[in-house]
């Protein structure tokens, strides 16, 4: 039980998104509507011209309180309409976190990344109200800052911050907490999610995470992502091609 009220806040560090800057106070700033937009539009041409993408990820967890730390080492495949698939190549410390909790963390990514489900917790005006803040340079780039406030009260959705690439109109950026506490047990969640561009494409770089639970006091969770490609339309077609012949009756 205790685990449980752990996972359900920590897999929350994998449903948010951000962006970069170049700070302008004179600049004058673009509507909310129009970021997120361009923003949606954006990302839909960017995802329809790869058949999916193949990556690593390293998760580290560690307990203050409990002095206990867990690792794990995960290959993740995510599918042209971005689903994702994950498997465990080694796991190494605390066990317990190991079963309970980083490998939980990867079921519920794996489940809400489904389209049914991801269109629930999307960034787009359906879900969130959205409040331009300013402009800002991050590593050389030129990002706008919004506030983002989600609309329902759901383990889906967050409210704090998003940065949009201004070129891009890429999530480079997303800090804040959920927007539902999982539980009574959970004091508090809060994430800093980052992504870098790799060519025309934009991959996550780096999550970051500390839990505040009335039981296991501490909990940190970092997980860093390299490795990350995308798989080309041709091979995507290909491999669905021979799947779907393989299993023909």
């Amino acid at each position: 039980m205790k685990h449980q009220l752990l996972v359900s806040a920590l897999y929350l560090i994998c449903a948010s998104a951000a962006a970069a800057a170049d700070d302008s106070a004179t600049q004058t700033l673009p509507a909310a509507e129009e970021v997120v937009s361009r923003m949606a539009a954006s990302d839909l041409h960017r995802q329809s011209s790869i058949g999916g993408y193949a990556g690593m990820r390293r998760y580290v967890l560690e307990n203050r309180k409990l002095k206990k730390r867990a690792e794990m080492l995960v290959k993740v495949k995510g599918d042209a309409d971005g689903t994702k698939h994950f498997e465990i190549v080694s796991e190494d410390g605390w066990k317990s976190a190991n079963s309970h909790v980083l490998r939980k963390m990867l079921e519920s990514e794996s489940e809400t990344s489904r389209p049914q489900v991801r269109a629930t917790s999307r960034l787009n005006s359906t879900n969130y109200e959205f409040e331009i803040l300013r402009v800002e340079a991050i590593a050389g780039r030129t990002a706008y800052v919004l506030n983002v406030k989600p609309k329902r009260k759901e383990k889906y959705l967050f409210q704090g911050l998003i940065w949009v690439d201004a070129e891009d109109y890429a999530l480079v950026r997303a800090e804040g907490s959920p927007a539902k506490n999982p539980s009574f047990w959970t004091k508090s969640t809060h994430f800093v999610q980052l992504y870098k561009k790799a060519g025309p494409l934009w991959f996550p770089l780096a999550t970051q995470s500390v839990t505040e639970a009335r039981i296991f006091g501490t909990t940190d969770v970092n997980i860093e992502y390299f490795d990350y490609a995308p798989q080309s339309k041709a091979f995507s077609e290909i491999t669905l091609a021979t799947t779907e012949g393989t299993f023909k009756p």
